[in-house]
């Protein structure tokens, strides 16, 4: 949610704030969304494993960097080539958010695969993990937009959901490779 609420700011200067660019960027979010749950579910299903899970973040990461990087430059490009705002806006919303948001999407799914471990429990820890998501999506809402766009610049708080995005993914990798020197130690005592 922080990341919708900064494309809202960052289309704002070349293609207004009125209700159509919202319309844009959330149809955008939602479509994104929408796959970035199938496909995360499809991958799930094929070895599953905490270190993709840390793969999943890490491309997050990097996809979401050019957001800070070249955002205005897209912007330019598609502001000079299409005149009507409302196309523009979902072509640049389009161009800047989709595929990190697609990413992004995979986690939901995957994470509930990562944490069933009997088929009876599975609506139990869905809907623990919804209930934890839409209340980290509340909460990232609220800091984002009433704190961290007055304290901070745009990119800098791109970068800094970067940083956090990397370091959970980089995380789950060494907690992985610890757990399985630990289990190759401990066998081999």
């Amino acid at each position: 949610m922080g990341v919708e609420l900064l494309a809202g700011r960052i289309l704002a200067p070349f293609f207004g704030s009125s209700v159509h660019i919202w319309g844009s960027i959330i149809t955008v979010f939602m479509l994104s969304l929408s796959l970035g749950y199938l496909l995360g579910g499809k991958l799930s299903t094929h070895s599953a494993s905490l270190s993709h899970y840390g793969i999943i973040f890490i491309l997050a990461s990097i996809t979401l960097l050019p957001i800070a990087t070249l955002s205005q430059q897209v912007m330019e490009v598609i502001f000079v080539a299409i005149e009507d705002s409302r196309y523009g806006s979902l072509v640049a919303s389009m161009s800047l958010f989709f595929i990190p948001t697609v990413i992004l999407g995979m986690l939901s799914p995957y994470s509930v695969r990562l944490l069933v471990k009997e088929s009876k429990q599975s609506g139990q820890v869905a809907g623990k993990l919804y209930f934890i998501s839409t209340l980290g999506s509340a909460l990232g809402t609220i800091i984002t937009s009433f704190y961290l766009v007055l304290w901070f610049d745009i990119n800098l708080i791109i970068y800094s959901f970067c940083l956090l995005l990397a370091c959970l993914g980089l995380f789950a990798i060494i907690w992985v490779k610890s757990q399985q020197l630990s289990n190759t130690a401990g066998s081999h005592a």
